[in-house]
């Protein structure tokens, strides 16, 4: 979120905002009022979300003031952090509000059948936290909430710079390169790309060419880690649930699921098919938004102690 402090209003939110990191102003701060899933500056977070209920309004013509919300959660946030995101939401203007297990959300929104009785994995890649989980008849049967994900690759990639080459380059630079060329596997074709960052010798700028074996080396430990989890997830669910999960294989979600290859080496770790969902970046917030307008399921799947109907 990016804020006039002379003013104290928001400027920009999402990706605008985030161009904004790294390039401070006298008068204009970037803040991630979120950081892995959770609140880390509560009234920056009721600013945001008064915003975007704002911005709702204007381009729907709602006569409803006050909307009923529906928001993902990480599935190890504790009871505290529950009431701190509840609150944030009423205090921004939401009349209800109701907190889902992001990986649920996830799982609706790749259209996997979360009520029923056969298993589903899914595994939720985004920015701070990889949510991975089993589900079955609207809960979560074994599940892994991890703080490494989309982030932790870009900071891998910066740290791997500054190592080998005494460069220091921006979270923006790190994430371009990783979009651009990352991957979990060889590729068939070389892939390369220039990073341009500052000089740690003398303080100039300087750039490089990065190709895909060196991102590869640079992420390598965060994806074997997440696979491992993956790993151990699926040994602490029920056996009856493993055989659903070996026939109906692992769903990725996120903007992780997106890295070249990482399919191939969950299903080559794991020995069960792994399917990237449709429009994987969207799959929490499209499942949110089906549970606004399913409250049969929205029943089903609400997180314990929250809000009622």
């Amino acid at each position: 979120v990016a804020i006039n402090t002379r003013t104290d209003e928001i400027l920009a939110v999402g990706d605008d905002a985030r161009k904004m990191v790294g390039k401070p102003t006298s008068h204009i701060e970037a803040i991630k009022p979120l950081v892995d899933g959770v609140i880390s500056d509560f009234e920056v977070t009721e600013k945001m979300l008064k915003y975007f209920i704002d911005k709702v309004h204007a381009e729907s013509f709602t006569l409803i003031p006050r909307p009923r919300v529906v928001i993902g959660i990480p599935l190890d946030i504790t009871e505290v952090e529950k009431k701190a995101v509840e609150d944030a939401a009423k205090s921004a203007g939401a009349r209800q509000v109701f907190l889902i297990e992001e990986s649920i959300a996830a799982a609706i929104g790749a259209r996997l059948p979360v009520a029923e009785p056969t298993a589903t994995m899914i595994v939720d890649i985004g920015g701070g936290t990889t949510e991975i989980a089993v589900i079955s008849l609207g809960g979560v049967v074994a599940w892994k909430s991890l703080r490494l994900a989309g982030n932790e690759l870009d900071y891998n990639i910066i740290q791997y710079v500054r190592e080998e080459f005494n460069i220091l380059i921006g979270d923006q630079v790190a994430e371009k390169a990783k979009i651009m060329i990352g991957s979990a596997s060889a590729l068939k074709e070389p892939m390369e790309i220039e990073v341009r960052g500052r000089n740690l010798i003398n303080g100039l700028p300087r750039a490089v060419t990065l190709n895909d074996t060196q991102m590869r080396e640079a992420i390598q430990k965060t994806i074997n880690q997440i696979i491992e989890n993956i790993k151990s997830t699926l040994e602490s669910t029920p056996p009856e649930l493993v055989s659903d999960i070996y026939e109906h294989g692992i769903v990725l979600a996120g903007g992780g699921a997106l890295l070249r290859g990482l399919d191939k080496e969950i299903a080559q770790a794991t020995k069960i098919p792994v399917r990237v969902a449709e429009d994987a970046i969207t799959c929490v917030v499209r499942g949110a938004g089906i549970l606004l307008t399913d409250t049969e399921l929205l029943e089903k799947v609400l997180t314990p102690g929250a809000e009622e109907f």
